[in-house]
């Protein structure tokens, strides 16, 4: 179902729904197109930045040799890092490499300075295995320049000071002796994020002085539809529906689209069903979180539908408060877009430890949008990310309650039972070779499409409950 609009709660809100928020006067550089999307993977949508964007900056610092007097291929030798430093403020951080498509054979651990305290934390492991959470391949994102292989990031909070080492694993050898470390990808650079202040104040009277600019439309390789110029503040957040008026608004939208697309006027009064569509949560929207929607492309890219959900978490530590949810979510995007070189950040949705939801990819909440979350599987699914790491620590139950919360809307969209199967053709993958049709879970967790430990056994545990959870939401 495409433009899902909650008119009930006005032209800011159903903005978000269906499109990213809408545009302030533009005071940015005009946009960039996005590359074209291959035939068959979907459409793509041009629209304006925003001008509202909490600042932040990504520092970027080489790896070099910290092991001076040892031979470099030495068993257990700590052969790249960055010394013991003081920086300027970060909260997040990564390593980077050259080439996406080479692994990481090794440990990377990193300790900061606390900010307000300068005491040094312990070493922290930064998960390397990341290249499952990428674009499909042969889509026009996987093959833009500029993408790189990376670790997960890590959020740190606030630091000021930081230490790197990468100790590479020990190649094969005989039965008795360790043999020569292996190669260790090239190009290898820390990442320190910065993810901004606070979100600025809103204007009182949500309006803002004069409608934006369009941006410049991509190449037309599908339907394509240009925003329209916005005399309002993007709203902050999408406010909770009971389920009979989440119901009504998609049964009333898809008669505007279905008899648009006709050229008559509607569904027919007899054709509308009861729709099993689970009440839609209240979701933060890009502009709540502080999204800077000039770091992105500016166009979108859409599937056809969403027949299931991908859940994950970030990897990116439990050490974080509630209150810190947005700027760990500006942290990553800055991590995915700037870093790994991706055209947004990779995850359709997020969902903290207290069992709020955000909206991720720009393109609309509602919207089948292509994502950057499970490699083979992004078509035709969403991803929702937990933030944190839950490969044993337990996922809090108002995050799980959450996941299935949004799901039983999300997946309702398009009459999905989330307690059933579907099948869906891999793009390729670790698991499933190119083209293969699978059948999953329509609630599947990463693990379930790619080979990875994600969403960490304790969180994929739950899965169950929330597939349970999801469907009494839709009222199965």
């Amino acid at each position: 179902m495409r433009g899902f609009l909650a008119s009930s709660i006005g032209v800011t809100c159903a903005t978000a729904l269906a499109l990213p928020a809408a545009a302030l006067p533009a005071t940015a550089s005009p946009a960039t197109p996005a590359s074209p999307t291959p035939p068959g993977t979907g459409r793509t949508t041009a629209t304006a930045p925003t001008a509202v964007a909490v600042p932040g900056a990504t520092r970027s610092l080489p790896l070099r040799s910290l092991a001076r007097d040892r031979a470099p291929s030495a068993p257990g030798t700590a052969q790249l890092g960055v010394p013991r430093q003081s920086v300027r403020p970060f909260s997040l951080v990564g390593v980077v490499w050259d080439d996406p498509g080479a692994p990481l054979h090794g440990q990377v651990q990193v300790r900061t300075r606390a900010a307000g305290t300068g005491t040094w934390s312990h070493w922290r492991d930064l998960e390397t295995h990341q290249d499952d959470h990428a674009p499909d391949p042969a889509t026009a994102e996987s093959a833009r320049g500029g993408v790189r292989g990376a670790t997960a990031p890590l959020w740190v909070g606030d630091a000021d000071g930081v230490e790197l080492r990468v100790r590479a694993e020990d190649g094969p050898g005989d039965p008795h002796t360790r043999g020569p470390a292996r190669p260790l990808p090239s190009g290898l650079r820390l990442e320190l994020v910065d993810p901004g202040g606070d979100l600025p104040a809103p204007a009182p009277s949500g309006r803002a002085g004069a409608p934006a600019t369009p941006a410049t439309p991509t190449a037309p390789t599908g339907p394509t539809t240009p925003a329209a110029p916005a005399t309002e503040l993007p709203a902050t957040e999408l406010p909770a529906l009971d389920r009979a008026a989440t119901e009504r608004e998609a049964l009333d939208q898809a008669a505007a689209t279905e008899g648009q697309l006709a050229g008559g006027t509607g569904v027919p009064a007899g054709q509308r069903a009861k729709r099993h569509i689970g009440p839609r949560p209240a979701i933060v929207t890009r502009h709540g979180w502080g999204a800077d929607e000039k770091l992105r492309e500016q166009s979108f890219v859409h599937t056809k539908e969403v027949r299931a959900a991908f859940v994950h978490h970030t990897a990116t530590g439990n050490d974080y408060r509630c209150a810190q949810a947005p700027s760990v979510i500006r942290g990553i995007y800055r991590y995915h877009v700037r870093s790994l070189g991706w055209r947004d950040v990779g995850y359709n949705f997020f969902v903290d430890k207290c069992g709020k939801i955000y909206e991720g990819r720009a393109g609309g909440v509602a919207e089948p949008v292509l994502g950057a979350h499970t490699m083979g599987f992004n078509a035709n699914s969403t991803g929702i990310a937990v933030l944190g790491t839950f490969g044993s620590h337990r996922p809090p139950s108002a995050a799980v309650t959450a996941v299935a919360r949004l799901t039983a809307w999300k997946l309702g969209l398009q009459g999905v039972d989330p307690r059933g199967t579907t099948s869906l053709k891999s793009a390729g993958g670790n698991l499933h070779r190119k083209g293969r049709t699978v059948r999953l879970n329509t609630i599947s967790g990463h693990r379930d499409g790619f080979s990875t430990s994600c969403p960490g056994a304790e969180l994929y545990a739950k899965l169950g409950t929330a597939r349970s959870a999801a469907a009494s939401y839709q009222g199965r």
